[in-house]
């Protein structure tokens, strides 16, 4: 089974696409082959991490892997061979059509599934439960935006495909016996529009906006809808982690070790100063009431300050350092 390229870049799954970048330029630089010469093991790591960001790198790609992702754990890895439904989609891809279908409650017009068969081959018992309104699937999609449009609320474009009635049969093609060219006897096909997507002040990460009959619609009922996840991106040395905001500081060892203070920029852009203990270790936190997205909670995490290169004078207090043992 291929790596989760989520947990291969080190990032959540609800991650913003300039979070999924930013960890795979920084994992990138530090298993790159110029910086491991002759290091298999940090090359095949390398090869990892090239690999996961073809997976969610970008948006397109994303979305794919994303909506694969979610088919797998549906039909729990059968997959499909061919088009189930004959003939070809008239635009429309497999996954679309699938997830359209499986969205849709009862069977089309015309379809009298008291005569179905089961799998053994024996004709089913009528069913006694009253039959549910047909209605398209409802679509699943992210959407990044910055912690000041969170705050604030904004209006947001969003590029949104989705499954249309055809445009020349209206939908009546599907389930019958003849075909329209257009859709291929489908009924719908896939379509692209921009929506201009309004998001509310004090918005939250992961927060849920549903647009009403923006979903797939389907042949012959009502359209699903669209449900959109919120992920703020929380910006260079950020991240979230299950809805706790989450900022690493760099502290140099010297303070980590004897002690020290060392100065922040909150999300706010308050500047605001920390005493940072003896004998602090790299991954300890602070929580710091009041300062985090929207006035609540900002969890800092220390981490090891590297310098890219060292001054004379440090380098000799280092080799001093050594000689001590240390």
């Amino acid at each position: 089974m291929a790596e989760d390229p989520y947990r291969v870049l080190g990032v959540s799954s609800d991650a913003s696409d300039a979070e999924i970048k930013r960890a795979y330029r920084k994992l990138a630089r530090q298993y790159h082959p110029d910086r491991n010469p002759d290091d298999a093991a940090a090359e095949e790591r390398f090869k990892a991490i090239q690999a996961a960001y073809e997976n969610v790198g970008t948006a397109e790609a994303r979305r794919e892997y994303d909506q694969s992702r979610r088919m797998e754990d549906m039909f729990a890895g059968g997959g499909f061979q061919g088009n189930p439904f004959g003939g070809g989609f008239g635009g429309a891809d497999l996954g679309d059509i699938i997830s359209q279908f499986m969205g849709g409650r009862g069977a089309p017009r015309g379809f009298d599934n008291r005569s179905s068969s089961g799998f053994g081959g024996q004709p089913q018992s009528p069913s006694i439960e009253p039959a549910q309104p047909i209605r398209g699937a409802d679509i699943e999609a992210g959407l990044d935006i910055l912690l000041e449009q969170a705050s604030q609320g904004s209006e947001v474009k969003f590029s949104h495909r989705r499954l249309r009635r055809c445009e020349k049969c209206k939908g009546s093609s599907f389930g019958k016996s003849r075909r329209c060219a257009p859709c291929s006897g489908t009924g719908v096909q896939t379509k692209g529009s921009t929506l201009t997507v309004k998001v509310p002040p004090n918005a939250e990460h992961g927060q849920l906006l549903r647009l009403k009959g923006m979903g797939h619609e389907h042949p012959e009922g009502d359209p699903g809808d669209l449900r959109i996840t919120l992920r703020l991106d929380a910006q260079e040395g950020r991240r979230w982690e299950e809805g706790r905001l989450v900022q690493e500081v760099p502290i140099p060892v010297t303070t980590l070790l004897l002690g020290g203070k060392v100065r922040i920029s909150t999300p706010a852009g308050k500047r605001v100063q920390i005493d940072v203990p003896e004998g602090t270790r790299i991954g300890d936190r602070r929580r710091l009431q009041g300062h985090g997205h929207s006035g609540g909670p900002l969890d800092i995490e220390f981490i090891l300050a590297e310098p890219n290169t060292l001054s004379k004078s440090q380098r000799k207090a280092l080799e001093r350092l050594k000689d001590s043992g240390l």
